[in-house]
């Protein structure tokens, strides 16, 4: 039973949000990733060249190929206005994680661009439902956030939602 629970994500599974994150740049490197690290101050506008060593998987490229292929459609699907970020090719992937003391979870895991990817990105909001209910939609946001340096005024509508939701409080309407 716990390899068929471990297949779909339950039971003795865990995983931290940076762990999730850094999956989401394995694959969207199709198998490299770079150590996730902290930086108190970059000098002369030059980071350390210890921080830029690829480290590679142990899959090959051509394996993650039909899985980017399938996180675009996720964000192409029905939440698209949702999520999608004007201008820029997104792949992500929603998630419900079973909460047995309440409210179920929402998490969804994103890259962008496709191709020549600058962020990776994991958002997880406790007691809050369905993946594409709010951690994508916010995820939705940070990407665009990050990669445009501002939110367009198609996505405002979905920003002032998300601003306007009671996350803090489960028991209470949302």
């Amino acid at each position: 039973m716990t390899i068929r629970s471990m297949a779909i994500g339950q039971g003795e599974l865990g995983a931290t949000p940076l762990q999730m994150a850094n999956v989401a740049a394995i694959v969207a490197n199709r198998g490299f990733y770079y150590p996730p690290h902290l930086v108190r101050e970059i000098e002369n506008d030059t980071v350390s060249s210890s921080l830029k060593v690829k480290h590679y998987s142990k899959i090959s490229p051509e394996t993650f190929i039909p899985i980017i292929e399938g996180m675009e459609q996720v964000v192409k699907g029905n939440m698209s206005s949702r999520v999608a970020v004007p201008g820029v090719v997104m792949c992500g992937k929603t998630g419900t994680v079973q909460n047995d003391h309440g409210i179920d979870h929402s998490v969804f895991t994103a890259f962008a661009p496709k191709d020549n990817p600058k962020i990776a990105i994991f958002v997880y909001v406790e007691n809050s439902g369905f993946g594409a209910t709010y951690a994508a939609p916010m995820a939705g946001l940070m990407v665009e956030r990050f990669l445009n340096d501002t939110i367009s005024a198609q996505k405002k509508p979905v920003e002032e939602k998300l601003l306007e939701a009671n996350l803090l409080n489960p028991n209470k309407p949302r």
